[in-house]
This record gives C-alpha cells, structure tokens and sequence, in this order.
C-alpha cells in the first residue's frame, strides 16, 4: 500500500514556513491557524452563495473526514 503523500506536507513545506518566520514556532503555527479560519470563512461565504442546483445538494465540509 502507498503512503497518502497528500496527508503530510513535504518536508520543504514545513522548512519554508518556519524559515519565513525566522524559527519561530508559534508564530509558523499561529499564521496556519489563522489561515484555516480564514479558509474556513470563505468557505462559509461560498456555500451561502452558491445555489443547490448548482451543486446537486453537495454541502462543503468544514472538517476532514
């Protein structure tokens, strides 16, 4: 079985985050977290927006399954 390459960032990711931060931690993960509730927001937007025609009753999720 192949390992899900998607479930993990690749280390390179991970080295560019904490560099931008110049080694900070928290401040790599507190940048994350307000990312994902950002996402999190338009992806409330969209689905207030969108038409249930449009997506055939698909309703996003806002949690990994």
């Amino acid at each position: 079985m192949k390992p899900d390459l998607r479930s993990r960032p690749a280390d390179d990711e991970v080295a560019e985050v904490v560099a931008y931060h110049e080694g900070d931690m928290e401040a790599a993960i507190g940048t994350l977290l307000e990312d994902i509730r950002h996402l999190r927001w338009q992806l409330t937007l969209a689905e207030g927006a969108m038409g249930r025609g449009m997506a055939r009753g698909w309703r996003p999720s806002y949690d990994r399954d």
